[in-house]
């Protein structure tokens, strides 16, 4: 899908936003991409771009593999936008991708590892969907628009 216009574009990140926020309070699930059983960042991330038809249906990606897809792309911004995507890295990898919903806060799924596989682990290790302030995992992170870079 390619939007149309600037006003299309801009339609397509706030229904983003908007989609993303509703998930704010349900269950970090290591591997998930389930609306019900819970999320990790990258099937938060993946459902949210599914939802207004940036990423096809079937698409599975890790924080990693879709920080080099969008990278790839070109689409890197120098500040925060709503709607774009932050990835935090460690040792030269993505490890944790989150959108902003404004240029100061962050939607992720965090809290949770591999041993978060379950409600019940989600709330014993206060894992969960949540808003954040941009900086609160640090600043060494990158901010790639997958609503920019549109290609023909």
């Amino acid at each position: 899908m390619k939007p149309k216009d600037i006003y299309e574009t801009d339609f397509l990140r706030t229904q983003a936003v908007w989609y993303i926020k509703r998930f704010v309070g349900r269950p970090y699930s290591w591997g998930g991409d389930d609306p019900l059983g819970g999320f990790d960042c990258s099937g938060l991330i993946i459902e949210v771009l599914q939802s207004v038809g940036l990423i096809g249906i079937k698409e599975d990606e890790t924080a990693h593999s879709l920080y080099l897809r969008l990278k790839a792309q070109q689409r890197i911004l120098d500040k925060p936008r709503f709607g774009a995507l932050i990835f935090w890295f460690k040792d030269g990898k993505a490890r944790h991708v989150a959108m902003l919903i404004n240029e100061y806060q962050i939607c992720e799924a965090g809290g949770g590892g591999p041993d978060t596989l379950t409600e019940e682990d989600a709330k014993r290790q206060n894992a969960y969907i949540r808003i954040r302030p941009l900086d609160y995992r640090g600043d060494n992170y990158k901010i790639i628009d997958p609503f920019e870079g549109w290609e023909e």
